[in-house]
């Protein structure tokens, strides 16, 4: 692999997608093509697809549905015509029997006829809104993975499905946390508002310097843990439910679309 370019010079989805489908970004992608949205990915066999679109759609917090491809068909048609799921992300997991089985950098050699892949909305989306605002997004500012921690709350199961919330975790200043939380509260599709603000007991998180995915960050004097709900809750779910086979993005690596941040908000 070669040496990875700065984020700088990576301006337009389809640059970022290129890259990566070259093998030259294996990063995570927070930061990336900003004001485009970007998406997590959710794969599994026909069988499993209707459940899951109910999990979704009974969870629509952490898994606020985007995209769902036709059966065996990886290229997501609304969000980003001509791309590929099989290669388009960062790095990919997949997981058998519930159990994180391999991480790889493409699904060509696992993808068959009869899987379905699910874009759902990621809080990278509103994350431009925030710095616009000048508001402080710490994992990019240090050039980390967000903070991703498994809570005690329970979503609501359907059918296969069933498992706990996982959210991000963000520091905010406490001046500015009802600004954050109008700015994303703007986007219901990208997960939208925190759902929850300050202790983190509260959500049966003990140790906000060991999260569960991703990185720790600096929290600074004055400022709050704000917490939003996560597009990695299908893999915590997947370790409790089990299924035969789900493929989902590495935390943090997206699939950066076409659409633009602006076509999800509402004002």
């Amino acid at each position: 692999m070669g040496e990875q370019p700065e984020t700088s010079h990576v301006v337009t989805p389809r640059e970022v997608r290129t890259l990566i489908r070259q093998g030259r970004w294996r990063k995570p992608t927070a930061g990336l093509a900003p004001g485009y949205v970007q998406a997590n990915l959710v794969v599994l066999p026909r069988e499993l697809a209707y459940d899951f679109l109910l999990f979704a759609q009974r969870n629509p917090r952490p898994c606020p549905i985007l995209e769902v491809t036709d059966v065996g068909s990886p290229e997501p048609r609304l969000m980003a015509p001509g791309a590929d799921l099989r290669t388009d992300v960062p790095t990919y997991r997949i997981y058998r029997d519930g159990k994180f089985v391999q991480e790889v950098t493409d699904l060509l050699g696992v993808w068959t006829s009869d899987l379905v892949a699910f874009l759902l909305g990621c809080s990278f989306t509103f994350e431009a809104g925030l710095l616009q605002a000048g508001i402080p997004v710490r994992h990019i500012a240090e050039g980390k993975n967000v903070s991703m921690f498994i809570t005690s709350i329970h979503c609501a199961p359907a059918g296969a499905f069933s498992g706990p919330l996982v959210v991000t975790m963000r520091p905010i200043p406490a001046s500015l946390v009802a600004r954050a939380v109008q700015i994303s509260g703007r986007f219901p599709a990208v997960h939208g508002a925190p759902v929850h603000i300050g202790d983190p007991g509260a959500l049966g998180i003990r140790d906000l310097g060991r999260p569960d995915f991703g990185d720790p960050v600096t929290i600074r004097p004055g400022e709050v843990p704000v917490f939003w709900a996560c597009g990695v809750t299908p893999q915590a779910v997947a370790m409790q439910a089990k299924p035969p086979l789900m493929i989902s993005h590495a935390p943090g690596h997206m699939f950066v679309t076409d659409m633009r941040d602006e076509s999800l908000a509402v004002f």
